[in-house]
This record gives structure tokens, C-alpha cells and sequence, in this order.
């Protein structure tokens, strides 16, 4: 009996010491990762829509699909939109700048697990759709082509885009 206890009892006792540890390590570093994310967002907020100076969230009900969350520029500037949707990999998450004209002024990939080769040069930030959707306005959407060989990624990504311009007409019907 003692050989079956004393294994167990070293066993739990390990257990337990390692999880205090990784429970100690996540208290640390969980205000650090939080502020890095913070930083990253409003980075990127800046990069989609450069007039605007600083950010409110605005607090919408019945966002459209895809839609996470909604900034207003402050001057009047435009809003941006982040959103999720899902590629071929995974889930795309995608921050796209409207001014108040309707102007898409910019898109970026935030994060993607798509297929590396193909469905990559869709969300990359460089030559991906972001490109062919600046300058756009909500009319001029379905001119943009699509990247050959990447269906389902340039399906989400033109489908989040989408979904920006239809929260920006309805954050503009709110006002």
C-alpha cells in the first residue's frame, strides 16, 4: 500500500508546486500583455485612419456579422471597424478605417492562420486585398478582385470588408 501512496502523494505535491507557479507567472505578466495589446490596437487604429487623433468605442447593438467593435475618430474623421471572419486556416481578424465620407481609407490584417503561399497573399499587408480596397467606397467593393487560387480567403477577407461598410451605414443612420 505505502508503494502506491507515496508515488501518489510526490505526484500531487509536483502538481501543485507548478501550477502556484504558472498561477504566480500569468498574475505578472497578464497587466504586461494586456497593455502590449492595448498598444498594438491603437496603433493599428492609427495606421487605418490617420486624421483622428484619439478613439471612442461606441457601444452598438446588432453589429453586423464579423463585426467585434466599432471606434469613432474624434474631428470628425471617420470610424474604424475591427472584425473577424473565417479563411480557409482560421479565423482572419482584420481593423478597416472609413472616413466620414465613406471612403475606405485603409485595411490591415491583424492576424491570420491562412495556408503560407497562397492564401497568405491575400492578408498580407503589403500586397494582399488591403491594396486593391483603398480608396474604395461601399459601391465600389465588387470591382475588387479576388486573389486566384485563394477562393476562401479572398471570399472572407472581401466579406469582412463588407461587413465594415455596412456598420458604418448604420453607425451614420444612429447619428
Amino acid at each position: 500500500m505505502k508503494d502506491i501512496i507515496k508515488p501518489i502523494i510526490v505526484l500531487a505535491s509536483i502538481c501543485l508546486v507548478v501550477t502556484a507557479l504558472l498561477a504566480y507567472v500569468n498574475k505578472i505578466t497578464a497587466p504586461i500583455i494586456t497593455a502590449a495589446e492595448e498598444k498594438a490596437a491603437s496603433d493599428a487604429r492609427a495606421e487605418v485612419l490617420k486624421e483622428a487623433k484619439s478613439y471612442k468605442k461606441l457601444e452598438l447593438k446588432k453589429l453586423p456579422e464579423g463585426v467585434t467593435e466599432v471606434f469613432e475618430g474624434d474631428n470628425n474623421s471617420g470610424y474604424v471597424f475591427m472584425m473577424t471572419q473565417k479563411g480557409y486556416g482560421g479565423d482572419i481578424k482584420l481593423i478597416c478605417g472609413i472616413k466620414n465620407d465613406g471612403t475606405l481609407e485603409a485595411v490591415k490584417t491583424l492576424s491570420h492562420s491562412e495556408t503560407s503561399g497562397i492564401g497568405s497573399k491575400v492578408v498580407d499587408n503589403n500586397t494582399g486585398l488591403n491594396q486593391k480596397f483603398a480608396g474604395t467606397k461601399a459601391e465600389d467593393q465588387d470591382k475588387v478582385e479576388a486573389i486566384s487560387g485563394a477562393t476562401i480567403s479572398s471570399t472572407a477577407y472581401k466579406k469582412a470588408v463588407a461587413s465594415a461598410f455596412e456598420a458604418y451605414k448604420l453607425v451614420k443612420e444612429a447619428k
